[in-house]
């Protein structure tokens, strides 16, 4: 019977249908499902109409349906609000208006398809989120309700569902454009949005419903179908193309489902890679799964999609059912939000399970044929189990363990006989989870019954039996359980196999600490002190093992483990008469300097430790020291300190703890060392180590006579002379530091620290200014120089604190020099005197001859010249003192080799030859009565010297200055008159050119000095004849020295007249 004709006439306005269709919609949408379905079964009946009918707006709306249709315009009025009316349900598993009249109005064959395709077009033309997620949410209901096929009422879905599926699939490839680009960065992980999760399930949803309906559609193996079909489905990209899959010819309709899923491949790759992205941070198992099934896609891609055209359709053909087979399980399990997985996830699982062992029993029979697809089975079960307890929260995840947990441990624990690393990969993130009852990131990690847990790690235990894959595959897991349950007999296991006799045992237990160690490195699975402690003794005890890689491994980790644990033990270890437990303990402890290189605390340790060995009476000898020395050999361990120096980031966090250190230890001669070793480091940081030490200076109490008499600390020497010592090492202290600085700290001029305001008073030119500076003591300098200058100073304050004066810059130094001689002058002060010669003699040293031009030093050379002088009984060694100073000074840097390397062995040697110069000058300017006195200073010195020292130059030097001894001294040589002769032949005989020369000069001089030297040397002088003689015929000697030994031949045979 036909339905009553009630329509606008097509004269109406638009706006007015509008308007009207508008009213219909919203009447029939806020109808009571019950009711809209009662009116359309009674439409077009000869029933009376009530009021409040709905035929009317239903015949209303399928006209207009037609009439669009028919014009081909967009149903956008309608299906709009049917899409906005989907936001509001809260069930779409019931019936409700908008699938009631969807059903209606696809039960019409001339408008079905239209509309489909117009429903599917409206997510491209409108770009809305809000309608992007109500379409996924109606789509989903619609296809979902054609799957199951339950409700009576749906029999327009379910009888068109195929054909409406095939529009549906066009949408696919958009919507997975949807999905790439719906996630939100947080904490660096991807996350879905609300709209992301929706379009994901629908793509899942339908892709689902293409396997389903591909068992029932009518199977065609016509290539040309397979084209055509690809064609169109691939190519669905804006509305033409999607309604082409409506215009197929009649032979094309009933296509293969398999084909339009096959065809999705790539846009199935982009979904999985989303939903892994998504998982990363809450689902770490559910994400391991996802990235078997990404792998297992692009295997699929790989092998089945480039293949080439002469291979025909069956190798595409067997792809398109594997894909079916599996994705059929996977979309299932997939899916974000899904109301039946709660209610069929044990179901699923027990089957996963039941296959995986019914595999195993199949395929372990050596007649099976095919092992390989076998595996594959079991790989695809493991996955499968994987999705689903990674997507299961805590309650669901008890039940599951509770129910299955030993059967699924079981039946894994045999997957770890199989030779394939991927089965036992899976296999193990499986257990983990299963093992730790910790399957997401939020959960509170919980341990299976003692009955499971025992048996699963005994097994896991004996696969560290062997050093395979599978070894190599457990150890993170044994880790894992021994730093959960430290108490467990696993961990005492895994300590014994460290000791065992079987290296293999050995590695695999290196490897098992060694993931423990990286395990429990957070401070949340930190492990108790008792554990740390006894993990630690094992890996130093590996440091002398016989195999080398167990040594290394040890020797990287020990720097991961406690510091203040450890270092005990490597320290006494690097003293271990065992070379190689001697070498990797080394390697360690500088491992272990080097991690913590911002810990000022290890480094106090480390010096207290050796500090304790240095002082132990049963402490390490020095290797070949001379009778069996008791000095400590502490350059095995202060060796590591430059290389550890050069890690450090931050020195003042150090350095005011060591100088700290060193203060409150001022004897400690480990520290002193320790500082040596960073002495540039010292220099970097002198803006934080020179306020220290001279806020330690001002608070001492400066000498005096009566801090002098008792130890300076109220105790009579006598009575304490620890204490006394004490004292010494305390005034010490501070200048041991100053000393390891370089040059380049005293040469900043603008520190106020070192200086102070002596530059800025300008006391060059103001001498009243300096005793004023002295008085404040606000400089490093002037504490310097008051404490090598002060005569109730401690000796050896005063001279380590005037060789430090030495380092001052020449613009302060001089100045001061000059006007602490004038006063010293003044009053006779000879320590006064002795401080200012070392210091100037010290700066010369250190800084060469340009300080030397200084024009302060006219004075003081002046001053120097009326000290030398002052005359002088024999004996009288407080007034000879500043001489004695000076020319013992002249000697010492005369003879005292230096290993001078570089630029600076040029300048030394000038400064060594300028040194006899001054002798030579001493010699010939002396008066009478001290010419013995310097004869007997110089003579003996020189004579050894200048047979063991190095340089022939300055060999030779020390001959012309004993010629200028015997030639100016006169009768004051006599005493040693036979040993020059003597050194005179043995530089003639082994000398260089230049020592034959000067050596011939001393012959020669000794010769022509007064009678009784020439008797004391007359034994000599037939060998010195002799040996002139042969000189003078030698081809190889110089023309000018055999002149002049053939002169002075002739000299010793001419007879006296």
């Amino acid at each position: 019977m036909e339905e009553p004709h009630l329509w606008i006439s097509e004269s109406t306005d638009s706006t007015v249908i509008s308007s009207t269709i508008g009213k219909v919609i919203n009447t029939l949408l806020s109808s009571r499902p019950k009711k809209l379905e009662d009116s359309i079964s009674y439409l077009g009946s000869a029933s009376l109409k009530t009021s409040g009918s709905l035929e009317e707006p239903l015949c209303v709306l399928k006209q207009y349906v037609r009439d669009a249709v028919e014009k081909q315009e967009p149903l956008d009025q309608i299906l709009v609000p049917m899409i906005e009316n989907s936001l509001t349900w809260k069930d779409s598993r019931r019936s409700n208006q908008v699938l009631v009249l969807l059903n209606w109005l696809f039960e019409d064959e001339s408008v079905s398809e239209a509309l489909a395709v117009d429903l599917v077009t409206v997510i491209k033309r409108k770009d809305d989120r809000y309608i992007a997620l109500g379409w996924c949410i109606l789509i989903r209901a619609l296809v979902e309700r054609g799957i199951s096929k339950k409700q009576s009422s749906d029999i327009g879905i379910q009888v068109k569902h195929q054909k409406l599926l095939k529009i549906f699939s066009s949408s696919i490839s958009h919507l997975t454009s949807v999905v790439c680009s719906g996630s939100k960065l947080q904490d660096g992980f991807e996350l879905p949005t609300r709209l992301s999760v929706a379009v994901a399930d629908c793509i899942l949803v339908l892709t689902e419903a293409l396997i389903i309906n591909a068992s029932t559609s009518k199977r065609s193996p016509s290539a040309d179908k397979a084209k055509i079909l690809a064609t169109s489905t691939t190519a669905a990209s804006d509305e033409k193309q999607v309604k082409s899959i409506s215009a197929l010819p009649q032979g094309i309709e009933n296509v293969e489902m398999d084909f339009i899923l096959w065809n999705h491949l790539d846009e199935l790759i982009n979904l999985v890679q989303k939903l892994l992205a998504w998982s990363r941070k809450s689902r770490p198992l559910h994400a391991k799964g996802l990235e078997h099934v990404l792998k297992w896609l692009r295997e699929i891609k790989g092998h089945y999609t480039l293949v080439p055209k002469e291979a025909g359709g069956d190798t595409v053909k067997t792809g398109m059912a594997l894909l079916s087979s599996c994705w059929k399980h996977y979309c299932m399990l997939l899916r974000l939000e899904d109301y039946r997985f709660s209610k069929s996830y044990m179901e699923m699982l027990n089957q996963y399970i039941s296959g995986i062992q019914f595999y195993t029993m199949d395929y372990s029979d050596d007649l099976s044929g095919n092992k390989d697809g076998g595996m594959d089975t079991i790989k695809f079960f493991l996955s499968c189990i994987s999705l689903i307890l990674g997507r299961l929260d805590s309650k669901q995840f008890e039940i599951a363990m509770s129910e299955q947990g030993l059967q699924l441990s079981r039946n894994l624990l045999s997957q770890l006989q199989c030779a394939d690393e991927d089965v036992i990969e899976r296999v193990i993130c499986i257990l983990r989870v299963t093992l730790f009852r910790r399957n997401c990131v939020s959960d509170e990690s919980s341990f299976l019954d003692n009955q499971l847990s025992e048996e699963v790690l005994s097994l896991l235990l004996n696969l560290l039996d062997e050093r395979d894959n599978i070894a190599k595959a457990v150890v993170s897991l044994i880790a894992e359980f021994c730093s959960r349950n430290v108490d467990s007999e696993c961990l005492q296991e895994v300590f014994t196999r460290l000791t065992s006799g079987n290296s293999l045992q050995r590695r695999n237990a290196m490897d098992v600490i060694s993931e423990l160690v990286h395990v429990s490195s957070g401070s949340e699975n930190a492990l108790p002190v008792s554990t740390r402690k006894y993990m630690i003794k094992h890996l130093v005890d590996r440091l002398g093992d016989d195999e080398l890689s167990i040594r290394i491994q040890s020797s990287n980790l020990l720097p991961m483990t406690d510091p203040h644990l450890v270092l005990p033990d490597l320290v006494r270890l690097v003293y271990s008469p065992d070379e190689r437990t001697r070498s990797s303990a080394c390697d360690a402890l500088a491992a272990v300097l080097k991690s913590h290189n911002k810990n000022p605390n290890l480094i106090i340790m480390l010096i207290d430790y050796l500090s304790n060995r240095y002082q132990s009476p049963g402490l390490s000898r020095t290797p070949g020291a001379e009778g069996g020395g008791s000095n400590f050999d502490g350059d095995r361990i202060l060796g590591l300190v430059p290389e550890w120096a050069k890690s450090v980031e931050d020195w003042n966090i150090f350095i005011e703890q060591l100088v700290d250190k060193m203060f409150s230890e001022p004897s400690n001669v480990v520290i002193a060392r320790f500082l040596s070793c960073i002495s540039e480091y010292l220099a970097d940081t002198s803006n934080v180590l020179l306020p220290r030490v001279l806020l330690h200076m001002q608070g001492q109490k400066e000498m005096c006579k009566k801090l002098l008499a008792t130890g300076a600390s109220g105790i009579d020497k006598g009575d304490d002379s620890c204490k006394l010592r004490n004292t010494v090492f305390d005034r010490l202290c501070p200048l041991l530091i100053i000393r390891l600085l370089p040059l380049r700290v005293f040469d900043d001029l603008n520190s106020s620290i070192m200086y102070g305001h002596l530059l800025n008073e300008g006391f060059v030119d103001a001498a009243d200014k300096i005793d004023s500076s002295f008085e404040n003591c606000s400089s490093i300098a002037v504490l310097l120089v008051n404490r090598a200058i002060n005569i109730y100073e401690f000796e050896d304050v005063r001279k380590l604190a005037a060789q430090l004066c030495g380092h001052i810059h020449p613009e302060v130094l001089y100045p001061m020099m000059r006007s602490q001689l004038e006063s010293a002058t003044c009053s006779r002060d000879i320590v006064k005197i002795k401080a200012c010669l070392f210091a100037i003699c010290t700066s010369l040293a250190l800084r060469g001859s340009v300080p030397s031009q200084h024009l302060v030093m006219v004075e003081i050379r002046k001053i120097l010249e009326m000290v030398l002088s002052w005359p002088s009984l024999d004996g009288d060694e407080e007034n000879v003192a500043p001489a004695n100073l000076v020319l013992n000074y002249v000697i010492q840097q005369l003879i005292q080799d230096k290993n001078d390397r570089g630029p600076e062995k040029s300048a030394l040697l000038s400064f060594r030859l300028c040194m006899a110069n001054v002798m030579i000058s001493a010699c010939q300017k002396i008066s009478n009565p001290r010419k013995k006195r310097l004869a007997k200073r110089i003579i003996p010195v020189l004579i050894s010297s200048a047979e063991v020292i190095a340089n022939s130059d300055i060999r030779a030097a020390c001959i012309q200055v004993l010629f200028s001894a015997v030639y100016h001294l006169k009768l004051a040589i006599l005493p040693y008159s036979s040993d020059l002769l003597r050194l005179s032949i043995k530089a003639l005989q082994e000398g260089s050119d230049e020592e034959k020369m000067a050596g011939v000069k001393l012959m020669a001089s000794l010769m022509s000095s007064e009678d009784a030297i020439v008797e004391s040397i007359a034994n000599g002088l037939l060998e010195a004849n002799s040996l002139l003689t042969s000189i003078s015929a030698m081809n190889t000697a110089s023309p000018e020295l055999r002149q002049v030994c053939e002169k002075l031949r002739v000299c010793m045979m001419s007879p006296i007249r």
